[in-house]
């Protein structure tokens, strides 16, 4: 039993920096709580999956690392734009005017989907000479590996869309347990899945591709039940999907499109860096695989914590009340990187049994430990105003600035300083995630700055005429 004392000290702490003038505590801790163990999973799920594919050699690990580069910038571009429609969601919440919430959400539905068809047909026509552009250093196996696993997700693509279509729309009203309710059934069917299709009928990279169009499909499915059936609080009909309104388009992609932009050019950075590192050979794939993973792992509740600040913001300046998103926005900041400390406390001790699960070569633990550690102290003052922050911005309307400033440190720092310290001096694998974090602290640095101004909550996408 907890004392009473400690009970109300606990009341008092979470009142001052968790509640403002209308969302209290609770309220955000039942916003954060399904996003939290919807990461968990995400990341412990993907852990597992890739695990599991490692028993296939280091050739299909490399091979799904390199096309999940290109899978993370696509599947990003769909989330951003669904971004998008959750802060339109979250500031017409805020405001009062439920009849706007559900154009809202409709249109940002109907505008994701479009998306993923378009882009799963792009990536179905020119898969080889992508692969060709992007990965044609890498060894003949590991090429025909890559082949099999991009069209494979490509094929998901309009699956995926749908879904974080419609978690956006329910994370703009705060419906965040649905929205875990639909990731798990999602995941959990990719990983059981896998373990069937990989682990014993031994399909390989065809059985993780065959997984991931299975589980996304049937999410999607679900989605579009729960939408129409189930869902009382945004009231859609399949007429409301078919039903464009460009004024709602437009608000929409005043959010969503820098940020969609921001995706493409970030994580074609990425990608770019990671062309260093195929040039680099197999092992360092590996090795920038596997510590991918584990930074992940330690950045789960500070992405948590991102996701439900979105929501938090959008609609307090929904309500105009500016006082509460900086209250909110600052507090959120230091129980990221309280977070933070404590993942890599609790992560530290078990760093070799869940590195024994990727079943690396002798040859990369050392680089593993060294890059895990190193990430490890230089996420904690870094990572929260690099990532967290600039999702405050966002959701107050200052998409363009925030998008802005990502695509030019990404290219200036990350990738320019990526192939000078990677590849000209020789670091490898060390020196571009140097460049990385050193990337973080430029931008968070900007977002700081950008912040303790005014210009970032000074644009309307909902004023008082739409509360009539």
């Amino acid at each position: 039993m907890i004392p009473l004392r400690f009970k109300a000290r606990g009341h008092v702490m979470l009142n001052k920096y968790f509640t403002g003038e209308s969302i209290d505590y609770r309220q955000v801790i039942s916003l954060f709580l399904p996003i939290l163990i919807d990461q968990a999973f995400l990341v412990g799920l993907s852990l597992v999956n890739t695990a599991m594919i490692s028993s296939s050699g280091v050739a299909a690990v490399s091979a799904v690392s390199m096309v999940d580069s290109l899978n993370l910038l696509l599947v990003n571009v769909f989330v951003a734009l669904a971004t998008g429609g959750t802060v339109v969601v979250a500031q017409y919440k805020g405001s009062g005017n439920d009849k706007m919430v559900s154009k809202a959400a409709a249109n940002s539905v109907t505008t994701v989907t479009l998306l993923g068809l378009i882009l799963s047909l792009f990536v179905l026509l020119f898969y080889h000479p992508i692969l060709k552009v992007l990965f044609g250093a890498a060894d003949p196996e590991v090429f025909t590996y890559a082949g099999t696993y991009l069209v494979g997700s490509g094929l998901s693509y309009l699956g995926i869309a749908f879904k974080e279509a419609v978690n956006g729309a329910l994370r703009g009203i705060g419906k965040t347990r649905v929205t875990l309710g639909l990731s798990l059934i999602m995941n959990l069917t990719y990983v059981l899945l896998n373990f069937i299709f990989v682990h014993f009928m031994d399909m390989g990279v065809l059985g993780l591709s065959v997984a991931v169009n299975i589980s996304r499909y049937l999410a999607a499915g679900c989605a579009l039940y729960y939408l129409l059936r189930l869902d009382a609080n945004l009231r859609i009909q399949l007429k409301d999907l078919l039903d464009w309104n460009f004024s709602m388009f437009k608000k929409i992609m005043f959010i969503g499109l820098p940020f969609a932009a921001e995706q493409v050019f970030f994580n074609g950075g990425k990608m770019l860096t990671q062309i260093y590192i195929v040039s680099l050979g197999t092992y360092a794939i590996a090795t920038n695989a596997i510590s991918s993973v584990f930074a992940m792992l330690l950045q789960i509740p500070s992405i948590a914590l991102s996701t439900a600040l979105v929501t938090v913001v959008g609609q307090c300046i929904g309500r105009g009340s500016i006082q509460d998103a900086r209250k909110f926005t600052r507090s959120f900041l230091w129980l990221s990187s309280g977070s933070l400390v404590l993942t890599g406390l609790l992560l530290l001790p078990f760093f070799k049994p869940l590195v024994g699960l990727f079943h690396p070569p002798a040859e990369i633990m050392d680089d593993l430990y060294l890059i895990m550690l190193v990430n490890m102290l230089v996420q904690i003052p870094l990572w929260s105003i690099s990532f967290l922050l600039p999702g405050a911005l966002r959701a107050a309307g200052d998409s363009r600035f925030t998008s802005i400033t990502a695509m030019l440190t990404m290219w200036l720092f990350r990738v320019v300083l990526g192939y000078v310290f990677g590849i000209t001096l020789g670091y490898g694998v060390f020196g571009v995630w140097a460049a990385m974090q050193l990337e973080w602290g430029v931008r968070g640095a900007i977002f700081l700055w950008r912040y303790r101004g005014e210009g970032w909550y000074k644009h309307r996408l909902v004023d008082a005429a739409s509360k009539k």
